[in-house]
């Protein structure tokens, strides 16, 4: 957040402005000399925004090479079944890791009848079956809902399936009791009709409303937004749903069990996941989503899974059900657009490469040794631009390949419906509200999780005593912390940083320093950019601290230093730099709304974040810092506000030339404020939807990153009306912190904090005093 608390904002923009009239305007100069040993930086036009456009193209880049990278994670044994299974269940298990399977599944011998005084459990009467309202337990607290078709008659049953519509769909739609879905495409009724016991799953719908009155957020991307901080997921909680009901299905089945799963849309999604996860389901059919998926960043946000492309293409996923049967069916699949209105901007169309994978997935199951059934992978393709699914083909493949006697009927009339003024939304809430409260719950068992976590750092809180932590030691155990941050959290890309090639060009001057743009080459196609701020009278072979200076939100280097500025930044690199200190304010990635939030949507799945390309930006500025005759590279520190408080937890973690760090108007339990659907100050509610990182709940809230900081200096600005959160949870949070600092370490005066009757801002008082202390640079008298 930039803004200040509500109410106060305008008054506090006229007091900063007024307080801010005695700083000097720096003179803008127009391409002035570079620096010694620097090449001319003759770049033109909005750098920032070509800043932007390179880690764009590099990020896309990146997704086109994914897939060659693949190989080192697969040792398939082919020679048996049972040894395929076998050496490729770390796959799995990585897969239901990223997917968020991570609550163990609730026994439960039948699924509950559904029913009320007035309306009873059967809803519903078809051609040989009947329909029952019912729920199921899956995990936790969470059930599964919806419909079970049930044969009737003398006629055996055929097979156990778990029928999945799209998220826009109902049960009833797909089971034809109510308009929606042509009746050609009903395809859990078909099923029935054909002898097979049908379980339908109620699935999170796409409803776009604002939430708390704030963003315009699908229910989807609501429900997401929690899961994911906590390491769970969407896509984890509805695949638990499912494969309770195949659970229930391989009980009364045994081994011989015949369970199908079909999906079509985000069904198609869930049944593709499943067959890969869970050898018990025999045929798999997978409508209106097989594909490719390499503009996942382009679709619904909920289908963001950290770290998929790593690993898991369609084709991988194919190859995980080999050699079960699957079915695809090449269907438009369902059609959205989603706008940019604090929610994530999404299209959903037709998928692309389904072929492709296809074809990958031949080549990576053809070294198989042991007899397989040619007809493990069909692919039905239907006409161009169709929007048919679920029809007679891949149903009687699917019926076919769970029961050799099987066979598809023609298509019966349609169900009677018993319910009288059906409304599904109440069953909707229902399951909306126990995934909301399953997250929440992990939300609070979470610093538990992470206490345990790092443990073998140190306890950060008084349960072990006045342990002492030897600092030696301590610094031993964090490279460790350290490596699970930069590779498990942040992501790290395997590259070695490119020559420096330093370009750059005297840009500003004040009555105290002189300013240089300065450009520095990182990963091919991205580079740092940033404002270097000499003092006039640095003297030859002098050596001096440097304080690196961070904007934040749709902030430019520019405002940290003077006009056009943000009144919040109070012009600190140019006190700073007034003070003394040499100073560098770099360009971070956050600028430019939605064009910067895609490079979000792009890294994830490849398990990146912004953050494994501004670590290695920062990386080489202090790398050039420590080059310049007048730096000393041991006392170079950052300061960072709002999201470039966010950048002083994270940088400084990895970057470890930092001599210390201070977090302006950002240090938060950082965890809650991602994952609460109570606070209101919640990034739940807002239009940030880059920001939430993948399992922070169970590794690195804002205390462990700072214990990836220590023992070097940390502090934290505080404002009591900045509106990021409220000072108990600054102060919950930060207690922690300190504790490490004084109690465990025995590190006295180098952990502070500053309160302060203000908002989101820069004080500069406690901070600067913080700085020359620590960098050992006298303050003015």
């Amino acid at each position: 957040m930039r803004t200040a608390r509500p109410g106060l904002a305008l008054l506090t923009v006229l007091l900063l402005t007024a307080a801010g009239r005695g700083q000097e305007d720096p003179k803008p100069i127009k391409n002035g000399d570079p620096l010694p040993d620097t090449k001319p930086l003759t770049m033109e036009g909005d750098i920032a925004e070509q800043l932007v456009a390179g880690v764009d193209k590099f990020l896309l880049r990146e997704i086109h090479e994914v897939e060659e990278r693949r190989a080192k994670f697969w040792k398939r044994d082919y020679s048996s079944v049972e040894a395929y299974n076998k050496s490729i269940e770390p796959n799995r298990k990585r897969l239901a890791h990223i997917l968020g399977l991570r609550d163990p599944r609730v026994p439960f011998d039948a699924p509950e009848l559904v029913a009320t005084t007035t309306q009873p459990a059967l809803v519903g009467k078809g051609d040989g079956y009947d329909i029952f309202a019912v729920r199921w337990p899956a995990f936790g607290d969470v059930h599964g809902e919806g419909l079970l078709l049930v044969p009737t008659g003398e006629k055996k049953k055929v097979a156990d399936v778990v029928a999945i519509p799209d998220a826009d769909q109902t049960p009833e739609q797909i089971v034809g009791l109510v308009d929606g879905v042509p009746k050609e495409s009903q395809f859990a009724r078909r099923l029935a009709e054909s002898g097979c016991r049908v379980i339908v799953p109620t699935l999170i719908d796409r409803k776009l409303e604002k939430r708390n009155g704030r963003a315009n957020l699908t229910s989807r991307e609501f429900l997401y937004r929690s899961a994911f901080e906590v390491g769970r997921h969407l896509i984890g909680y509805e695949l638990q749903k499912v494969l309770a009901a195949v659970d229930w299905f391989a009980k009364g089945g045994g081994k011989d069990a015949k369970i199908g799963v079909m999906g079509y849309g985000e069904g198609g999604m869930l049944a593709l996941y499943a067959g890969a996860l869970d050898t018990r389901i025999k045929t798999i059919c997978v409508s209106g989503y097989f594909g490719d998926h390499y503009t996942m960043w382009e679709e619904p946000i909920d289908r963001n899974v950290f770290g998929v492309w790593e690993q898991f293409g369609n084709g991988e996923l194919a190859a995980m059900i080999f050699p079960r049967h699957l079915i695809t069916e090449e269907s438009d699949g369902p059609e959205l657009k989603l706008p940019s209105e604090g929610g994530a901007p999404a299209t959903l169309g037709h998928p692309f490469g389904g072929g492709r994978e296809g074809a990958r997935y031949v080549q990576m199951t053809r070294h198989s040794k042991f007899p397989t059934d040619p007809t493990t992978l069909h692919t039905f393709q239907l006409g161009k631009d169709t929007k048919e699914y679920g029809t007679s083909a891949p149903l009687s493949a699917l019926i076919h390949n769970l029961e050799r006697a099987g066979k598809l009927t023609n298509l019966g009339n349609p169900p009677q419906h018993l319910r009288k003024d059906f409304d599904p939304q109440p069953r909707q809430l229902r399951q909306q509200h126990e995934i909301d409260r399953h997250s929440q719950q992990v939300l609070a068992e979470s610093p538990y999780v992470r206490r345990e976590f790092l443990l073998k750092l140190a306890d950060m809180s008084q349960a072990s005593g006045n342990k002492v932590v030897p600092v030696a030691e301590y610094e031993k155990t964090a490279k460790e912390y350290r490596k699970i941050f930069a590779e498990d959290v942040i992501g790290k890309f395997d590259y070695d940083l490119s020559p420096m090639n330093p370009r750059s060009r005297k840009a500003y001057e004040a009555e105290k320093w002189i300013g240089y743009e300065v450009v520095l080459d990182v990963f091919p196609d991205v580079f740092a950019y940033g404002i270097l701020l000499l003092p006039k009278d640095l003297k030859k072979d002098e050596k001096r601290p440097v304080v690196v200076c961070q904007h934040g939100l749709e902030g430019r280097p520019q405002d940290t230093i003077g006009k056009p500025g943000y009144p919040y930044y109070k012009a600190f690199a140019a006190e700073l730099a007034n003070r003394g200190f040499i100073t560098f304010a770099p360009q971070n990635l956050y600028i430019g709304k939605d064009k910067f939030r895609t490079l979000q949507r792009k890294a994830n799945p490849l398990g990146k974040t912004l953050f494994s390309v501004i670590v290695p930006q920062h990386q080489q500025i202090v790398n050039w810092l420590k080059t310049l005759p007048n730096v000393d590279g041991d006392r170079i520190g950052f300061y960072g506000l709002s999201y470039g408080g966010k950048s002083a937890m994270r940088i400084p973690a990895l970057v470890t030339d930092y001599a210390l760090s201070i977090c302006s108007a950002d240090f938060n339990e950082w965890v809650n404020k991602n994952a609460s659907t109570r606070a209101p100050y919640s990034y739940v509610w807002t239009g940030e939807y880059e920001i939430f990182e993948f399992d922070l709940g169970s590794t690195f809230n804002y205390a462990e990153m700072a214990a990836l900081i220590a023992p070097r200096p940390f502090m934290v600005e505080r404002g009591h009306f900045d509106g990021v959160g409220t000072d108990e949870m600054v102060g919950y949070e930060f207690g922690k912190v300190r504790f490490l600092y004084e109690a465990r370490l025995k590190l006295p005066g180098r952990c502070e904090i500053e309160w302060f009757d203000g908002p989101h801002t820069i004080n500069s008082k406690g901070t600067f005093a913080f700085l020359h202390k620590h960098l050992k640079w006298p303050a003015p008298k």
